[in-house]
């Protein structure tokens, strides 16, 4: 961990060298920036040369880059689209809940004999989806747009809502014995109220922007007042995002996502100012946005495993099969024609970082052993990696089997 200014400058400026040259080499080689990033994460961190851990300053500037890159989705997202794929979006999230908790659950407690606090940490792991990942996958693809890709993005969104509510009562019942009702229900409630006032919050802010924009006659307003809503805003939640179970960080880190969403969405009605924000904005989320994805790769210590474990490869091996049969259940409900289910499925498999959370927060509590914390990991890593390559796959080989964005279609 960098212990001055000049180590810290030294880090960050790795990290951005190399997420560029590992991006430019994915995108020669045919794949996504994206994936470039993520391995040049793994490269630096304990993985493969362990030239860098993740520390404070840094996991900041990274969650700075998701917040302004949900902005940036806000800014672009038609709402009446997003609202028409509101139900579907419902039964892809309620599934990709219900179906990898109860999976994973009956996994680990009957087939491998663990506890059933063992168990259902295991099961609230594979319940997560990282939304960073998907709609950067998404946007390189060029489908964000799309049908599948707003039913997704909603889907994405209330995933995580319904993880952090998951992860704060599996966090309570681990370290207190027991759900504490009086607990969770501040945590229902803190969501919300947040999720009914942050449209309200986000229209009133968008107007105050766009009449202080129209007035000054200094440059730089708009990346200047948008910059310091994100860091105000994460700072906001994480005060108040029950820290009595969470220490504020998971809540903090779904609820500060969450709002620029609604706040880009409210921009958009504007459409000229909203192009004037996303010309001046999009090269600060191009630099900020990077360091989020390497941060990911940063995360996964690949050295902690014993690669020479038939019970590492057996428990891994299981898991991922439920992690991502359990992504596909809800979309299978869906009335879409097969590629289109499938597609929303791998897309919702992701991990990432969402699901670093729930398995470092299992480890920390006592919940899980080395083993069990290793092959959740092998988890993580695969549905982080495998996803957007089968998604890039899927939509070269069948681009006319995706649904395109029609008037009055949901």
């Amino acid at each position: 961990m960098p212990t001055d200014v000049h180590q810290f400058l030294q880090v960050l400026l790795i990290i951005l060298v190399t997420a560029r040259v590992f991006a430019e080499l994915a995108a020669r080689m045919g794949s996504m920036s994206v994936m470039g990033e993520l391995v040049a994460g793994v490269v630096l961190g304990p993985s493969l040369l362990g030239w860098i851990e993740p520390f404070d300053a840094i996991r900041m500037l990274a969650e700075i880059g998701i917040i302004l890159l949900l902005f940036e989705v806000g800014l672009e997202t038609d709402l009446t689209r997003l609202r028409r794929s509101g139900g579907k979006s419902l039964i892809v999230a309620m599934g990709g809940l219900i179906f990898p908790f109860t999976l994973g659950f009956a996994l680990g407690r009957y087939a491998f004999g663990l506890s059933p606090l063992v168990s259902m940490f295991i099961g609230g792991t594979l319940t997560a989806t990282s939304i960073g990942i998907t709609v950067r996958v998404m946007t390189d693809l060029g489908v964000r747009n799309r049908h599948e890709g707003q039913v997704v993005l909603g889907a994405a969104v209330l995933d995580d809502i319904l993880g952090v509510v998951l992860l704060a009562l599996l966090y309570e019942f681990a370290t207190g014995g027991g759900v504490n009702l009086v607990n969770a229900g501040k945590v229902l409630l803190f969501i919300t109220v947040f999720f009914a006032l942050a449209p309200v919050a986000a229209k009133l802010l968008a107007v105050a922007i766009r009449r202080l924009e129209g007035e000054t006659t200094i440059p730089g307003l708009i990346p200047t007042m948008i910059v310091s809503l994100v860091l105000f805003f994460a700072w906001a939640a994480r005060e108040i995002g029950a820290p009595e179970l969470l220490g504020g960080f998971a809540a903090g880190l779904a609820l500060s996502r969450r709002f620029f969403l609604p706040f880009g969405v409210a921009i958009r009605e504007d459409r000229i100012f909203a192009r004037r924000i996303s010309t001046q904005m999009h090269p600060i989320i191009r630099l900020f946005t990077p360091i989020f994805f390497v941060m990911v790769g940063l995360s996964l210590s690949l050295r902690e495993i014993d690669w020479s474990s038939s019970y590492i490869w057996l428990f891994s091996g299981a898991m991922f099969v439920v992690a991502v049969a359990g992504k596909f259940v809800g979309a299978l409900f869906l009335r879409e024609s097969w590629h289109s289910r499938i597609a929303i499925g791998v897309a919702m498999a992701p991990r990432g970082e969402v699901g670093l959370v729930f398995a470092e927060l299992g480890r920390e509590a006592g919940v899980f052993t080395n083993e069990i914390y290793a092959g959740m990991i092998i988890v993580i890593v695969l549905t982080t990696l495998l996803p957007p390559i089968l998604l890039k796959w899927l939509h070269g080989r069948y681009p006319h089997k995706m649904r395109q964005p029609k008037a009055g279609q949901g």
